[in-house]
């Protein structure tokens, strides 16, 4: 197994693929041998070339900091001898550097064709409650039912959430939103909107916020409007489960799929291992006509030359500055500092800075042109690579990518979460310590890259293939323990 990885010619640290101990000699591509100083966790950084007081410290080939100290060759570079050189806004430049990837005829995969055109991986009938008070109920009305699934209905799924009531302005709108976009979702052949009767998010905004539905497929119920809404509500449970369980999958083109693009947990390896594999996988279904999406913009801030130079046209880029200036004045608007991150368990891990921690997440969206921009709760328009508007939050900015169209997310961790989505949640790890120790929240592992088994485009060929057997049916591993869930943004940014 390699010791240790130079990621960029221009880097004056090397990333640990394994435990250094002091005293190691290694050799290191244009710094000759180096003694390692002091003991290194994996994932963490080690200076290659002597830094003095103030000078950058370069992976990715960009600035990720500066020190805040001498460091030596050989020393540890984390929290103790580096900080962060990002502030507030900044004034973005449009350069563009666009190019288009070689198209690549799609496979067929086998889904749902649902009336409207678009394409779903799973065949289930959603209950999405309008408020959090009727929580309960959803859930009793979803294990009720149970018994009425049949055929290609692959499951009654309840979405609880705590809002749609006491809310005004920006987050009452939101959650409006977010769930209608959720109730158009292809994964779902039938939803049942369940609502009390008496909160702010009334059956009337609902249905406008909506927009055209099938009517067939999209059922509503007011439990105060009738004596026994846990009959009311398995009739039309019952009505839609036959409906669903009229569509079989087909086959149809792998550009249809849309995938969604998220990390948490994050370590020194994730931009080594996991989120280089899935931007390669990004890029294979944009190759093929297909979709992504990649969201959590405040793990964009530092690395915002990496994506902004691929923005299409000058109106996407123009969106995506406002994008990244609106979530920095969020931030400020809130009190907080702007770049206080990354978590302690991403610290842990190896990541020292914010412009460290975003220069491997944003290798999540892979070398593909930016053709689109979302906003929070927006659905997908525009096919190809999409920027989307949501926090770092793992479970809110998943359902936000799952209210955009995406059918499956692939979700990187070097940490390790046991959470599901409303739509299927591939869990990708970064190293295989940590799929040994956890098997059963892993459905890939990345590891192998920096084990030296796989290369990131071997890797990333193993994941599309596991992604098309997701897409076909096979349930991961959140799926099969049964861990589903939404969470809403709330006083987020609009765009």
């Amino acid at each position: 197994m390699q010791a240790i990885v130079l990621i960029n010619p221009l880097d004056n640290v090397v990333v640990a693929l394994r435990p250094l101990a002091a005293g190691e000699v290694l050799s290191v591509e244009g710094a000759g041998e180096v003694r390692v100083a002091e003991d290194i966790p994996q994932g963490h950084k080690m200076a290659v070339r002597a830094l003095a007081l103030g000078d950058n410290v370069v992976k990715y080939g960009l600035p990720i900091g500066h020190a805040t100290c001498d460091i030596a060759a050989g020393e540890h570079v984390h929290t103790h001898r580096m900080a962060t050189n990002l502030s507030g806004e900044i004034e973005y430049t449009y350069e563009p550097a666009v190019r288009d990837l070689e198209p690549v005829e799609p496979e067929t995969m086998r889904a749902f064709r649902r009336v409207d055109g678009r394409v779903g991986i799973r065949n289930e009938v959603w209950i999405l409650p309008t408020v959090g008070c009727v929580n309960e109920v959803a859930a009793a009305l979803a294990a009720d039912a149970a018994d009425l699934v049949h055929g290609s209905v692959d499951g009654v799924v309840a979405f609880a959430h705590p809002f749609g009531c006491s809310q005004t302005g920006a987050d009452h709108a939101q959650t409006r939103k977010l769930l209608a976009a959720l109730a158009h979702h292809p994964n779902a052949g039938g939803v049942l909107v369940l609502g009390l009767g008496c909160e702010n998010l009334t059956h009337e905004q609902f249905v406008e916020e909506l927009g055209n539905f099938d009517e067939q497929r999209i059922r509503f119920l007011t439990c105060q409007d009738v004596d026994d809404e846990m009959a009311a509500g398995r009739e039309i449970l019952q009505e839609l489960v036959e409906y669903a369980a009229g569509f079989e999958r087909e086959d149809v083109p792998v550009s249809e799929l849309v995938i969604g693009m998220k990390c948490g947990g994050s370590d020194g390896l994730s931009g080594i291992t996991a989120n280089p594999v899935i931007g390669r996988v990004s890029d294979m279904l944009v190759a093929r006509g297909g979709t992504s999406i990649l969201t959590e913009v405040p793990e964009m801030f530092g690395a915002e030359d990496i994506l902004l130079s691929r923005c299409r046209t000058s109106e996407v880029f123009d969106e995506a500055a406002s994008m990244l200036n609106g979530f920095k004045d969020y931030f400020i608007r809130h009190g907080e500092v702007v770049y206080e991150n990354p978590s302690p368990g991403n610290k842990a891990g190896g990541i020292t800075t914010l412009e460290d921690k975003s220069c491997g997440c944003v290798q999540k969206g892979g070398a593909a042109p930016i053709d689109g921009v979302l906003g929070y709760g927006d659905r997908i328009q525009t096919r190809g690579l999409n920027l989307l508007c949501g926090p770092g939050n793992d479970l809110v900015s998943a359902t936000a990518l799952a209210a955009a169209g995406a059918n499956i997310v692939l979700f990187s961790t070097g940490r390790g979460t046991p959470f599901g989505s409303a739509v299927p949640t591939c869990k990708v790890f970064t190293n295989t310590a940590l799929s040994e120790r956890k098997p059963g929240w892993m459905d890939f592992n990345a590891g192998v890259v920096a084990d030296g088994e796989r290369t990131i485009d071997e890797a990333a060929a193993d994941l599309f293939h596991r992604v098309i057997a997701f897409a076909e049916g096979e349930k991961t591993v959140s799926e099969r323990a049964g861990y589903r869930g939404i969470a809403i943004w709330k006083d987020g940014v609009t765009l």
